[in-house]
């Protein structure tokens, strides 16, 4: 157990890493009114844990899995844990709980970041 916490601490390490110097390298060279580091991290993200759960599925014992998958994807952006979670709703064929879990997640997102600004502001 303690094993596999730092292989998934490892992996998180790094992902967080990679994703605050993608995020300097999207401000230095793209700027703009869009949050582009956020999106480009996002979309990677989602794209290598694809590949990487296309090669080792749901096998939780593996090393290499906790490392990237948990780990690097984890730390690197959890929108992949997201969006791996709704294409797995949607290769079950739980259409209504891919559109629930979604939406929720969304509504919930905003009003819970909304929240906490409100909490510091008074």
């Amino acid at each position: 157990m303690i094993k596999n916490i730092l292989i998934v601490g490892l992996g998180g390490g790094a992902g967080s890493i990679l994703r605050y110097l993608s995020s300097l390298l999207a401000l230095k060279y793209v700027g703009g009114w869009f949050p582009w580091a956020t999106w480009t991290v996002n979309i990677l993200g989602c794209f290598f844990a694809g590949l990487l759960f296309g090669l080792w599925g749901n096998a939780t014992g593996s090393s290499a899995r906790l490392l990237w998958l948990v780990g690097f994807c984890g730390g690197f952006t959890t929108f992949s844990a997201f969006a791996l979670e709704n294409i797995h709703c949607w290769q079950m064929g739980e259409y209504y709980k891919m559109f629930f879990y979604t939406l929720v997640s969304i509504i919930s997102g905003f009003a819970a970041v909304w929240l906490g600004t409100a909490i510091l502001k008074s």
